[in-house]
């Protein structure tokens, strides 16, 4: 099941665009939403996302920000910004700096919408694809054991789950200690 997380501080173009895609992209597509881009960020250590969308002017943080971290915790991503303005110099910055596949203007025509969703999570299964023959490859040439091998599909799969903190008499710790 694919997943794309949504961050505007807009509760309306949060409702807009989750409607859109269920109508357009069905509904074995996971949506999540938040207005907090530091909800956003928590989510994004807990769970894997195939897609993620920001607005580019929101009060915490701009979307290029933003991006940036959602690059860092989860490199593959795919990750695009949703703005009213069409202001070139923030689009290459949106590019460059948080490497954006798509940069989407407010107000948007709804079968764009969804063409370039599309793309991204096909772009997203693409590299999903990619990076788990190069760790065949790995294993094939003996740079890679089977362990970590099936620790780095168990972690795309669910980020943080194979990291482990012990306590000082070898228990597990939760995330809330």
């Amino acid at each position: 099941m694919q997943r794309i997380l949504l961050l505007d501080d807009e509760h309306h173009v949060l409702a807009a665009i989750k409607r859109s895609l269920r109508a357009g992209l069905g509904s074995d597509l996971r949506i999540e939403e938040t207005v907090d881009p530091e909800v956003a960020l928590a989510r994004l250590r807990e769970t894997a996302f195939d897609v993620v969308i920001s607005d580019f002017r929101m009060p915490l943080m701009t979307g290029v920000e933003f991006l940036g971290l959602v690059r860092t915790i989860q490199p593959k991503a795919v990750r695009m910004v949703l703005s009213a303005s069409s202001d070139s110099e923030n689009l290459m910055r949106a590019v460059n700096d948080a490497e954006v596949f798509r940069y989407l203007l407010k107000p948007w025509d709804e079968k764009d919408l969804l063409g370039h969703v599309r793309s991204a999570l096909e772009r997203a299964d693409q590299l999903r694809h990619e990076s788990e023959l190069a760790d065949v490859g790995r294993h094939e040439l003996g740079q890679l054991s089977a362990t970590e091998m099936e620790r780095r599909r168990l972690e795309a799969m669910e980020p943080g789950l194979t990291q482990v903190t012990w306590g000082p008499n070898g228990e597990v710790l939760g995330p809330e200690n």
